[in-house]
């Protein structure tokens, strides 16, 4: 292997399927997308794996179910506690499969402790509550309530940007739901996601819970369709591109499809706002991830009476974007996930320019040494910081996600229009204002056909104990613990007339 990794080789032999594992059909190496040197060795499934997966995880859903409140809220702050005492070791993990900065991958480490933590303790708030059934006549002597009960099994596919976090999404709130998961990781980055999954299905078995009731199968399209197609899926979670979560909501009705998909997001900068602020939020909330980020910086829009300013600033501060290896703590862009996603992005700034659009000074082409030792890099799979003024409105710049480290800005006469120009997508999962107004941040935050407001601080901020989610082609139902929670259990009346 050209770099070091602390990945356990041993898992690459066996998947965590089964009670013991399963011998994998095939393996795939993992490269550094930085270099393209192999970092790891996965194990592959294929539809039967899969199916196989379904048949443990219905077998465990009772005894995942019957597990007491006290067994679920321990076993979650253990996996907290175990994940925890690897987190230097899945930082490093992170940084050489999925190229995020050092700086972007110790947030997800984070991140993905607070969900745990946050899941455990939502357990002691999965309530029901009593209803006045004696508001009809024939109620009149009776009890009612209603408890909320585990779903069955759930299915959970995972985005290859943020693996292990995206993946807590979905198996710590199923876990404190009563739920069994069957995890689908991105191929692209499988490695530290199977890591989690080997440490989860040892402190299950430490408190007597199968290891079935946590999964994970590793494979391609025919191994997704295998778990959403199956009736014994009772809610398929799913982060990633809205054409593919269009095809996972036809194939799961009408059983329960949460969906986390993209967006192009938005940020309006005011006549009266913080340009300084508002200039570090695009600095901050552009390029993290490499651009590669859901809720990331793409559409800046600015009231025209401090557009040129704004462009101004931005421009002198684009030079601190250091672009190179994402082993280096300075680093904060490197080479996205692979070539052919690199091919794209560049062929849409490409078209854009052609059409009209101009770089903005100080960006990508100036940006061309980058930092030292950026040469040795996969240049094929890079695409520099680049922000563009004049991108047509038709532009798939501008209607689509681009995820990459692009930004477009445009210029509108007022706080109005620019509302209107955000609502203006086929997408809604998060925006941001920056504004001194409060008439017009509440404004924003009424208006903005989006799943999130953010005032004052990156669209990029996301609470892992808050409802997330989108609206329009960004998805349905919501994440955090609690929410997720809620969308893995169904409800359940009792409606009692004593004897």
């Amino acid at each position: 292997m050209g770099s070091t990794s602390p990945f356990p080789a041993h898992l690459a032999e066996r998947l965590p399927v089964g009670e013991s594992g399963a011998p994998c059909v095939a393996q795939s190496d993992v490269f550094f997308p930085y270099d393209g040197s192999v970092i790891g060795r996965a194990p592959v499934a294929d539809a039967a794996m899969a199916r196989r997966a379904l048949d443990a995880a219905a077998a465990a859903a009772p005894a995942v179910a019957a597990a007491s409140s006290g067994t679920r809220r321990a076993v979650l702050t253990d996996i907290q506690g175990a994940l925890a005492e690897r987190s230097a070791d899945l930082q490093e993990l992170l940084v050489l499969e999925t190229g995020k900065p050092a700086v972007d991958c110790a947030v997800e480490v984070a991140r993905t402790l607070t969900t745990w933590q946050a899941a455990a303790d939502e357990v002691t708030r999965m309530t029901g509550e009593t209803v006045p059934l004696d508001l009809q006549p024939l109620g009149t002597g009776m009890l009612g309530y209603f408890t909320r009960r585990p779903a069955g099994v759930v299915v959970g596919i995972a985005g290859f940007n943020y693996p292990v976090l995206l993946a807590s999404h979905k198996i710590a709130p199923a876990l404190a739901a009563g739920c069994p998961i069957v995890l689908k990781p991105s191929p692209d980055t499988p490695l530290a996601t199977l890591w989690m999954v080997d440490v989860i299905r040892d402190v299950l078995a430490a408190h007597g819970l199968p290891r079935t009731a946590v999964q994970l199968v590793n494979g391609g399209t025919e191994v997704g369709e295998a778990l959403v197609d199956d009736p014994r899926t009772a809610v398929v979670s799913f982060t990633g591109s809205a054409a593919v979560g269009h095809r996972i909501a036809r194939a799961a009705a009408p059983r329960k499809a949460v969906l986390e998909l993209g967006s192009n997001t938005g940020l309006i900068v005011d006549a009266d706002a913080d340009l300084d602020a508002a200039v570090d939020a695009v600095i901050r909330g552009a390029f993290y991830a490499n651009g590669q980020a859901c809720i990331s910086v793409q559409r800046v829009v600015l009231v025209e009476a401090i557009a040129g300013e704004f462009a101004e600033r931005l421009a002198a501060r684009l030079p601190e974007v250091v672009v190179g290896d994402p082993r280096d703590p300075a680093t904060r862009v490197a080479p996205v996930i692979n070539a052919a996603s690199a091919a794209r992005i560049n062929a849409w700034v490409d078209e854009a320019l052609a059409d009209g659009a101009r770089e903005l000074a100080g960006g990508a082409r100036e940006l061309a040494g980058g930092a030292p030792g950026d040469p040795a890099g996969r240049e094929d799979a890079l695409v520099r910081p680049t922000v563009l003024t004049g991108v047509s409105r038709k532009s798939p710049l501008w209607c689509e996600e681009i995820f990459g480290p692009v930004v477009c800005l445009d210029t509108v006469a007022d706080m109005d229009e620019a509302i209107d120009l955000v609502n203006d997508s086929r997408y809604g999962l998060q925006a941001a204002v920056y504004t001194r107004s409060l008439a017009n941040a509440f404004a924003a935050v009424n208006r903005l056909d989006v799943g999130g407001v953010v005032v004052n601080e990156i669209p990029g901020f996301r609470s892992d104990i808050m409802p997330y989610g989108g609206v329009k082609d960004s998805g349905v139902g919501r994440e955090g613990p609690r929410w997720a929670i809620e969308e893995f259990t169904v409800s359940r009346m009792a409606m009692i007339r004593p004897a």
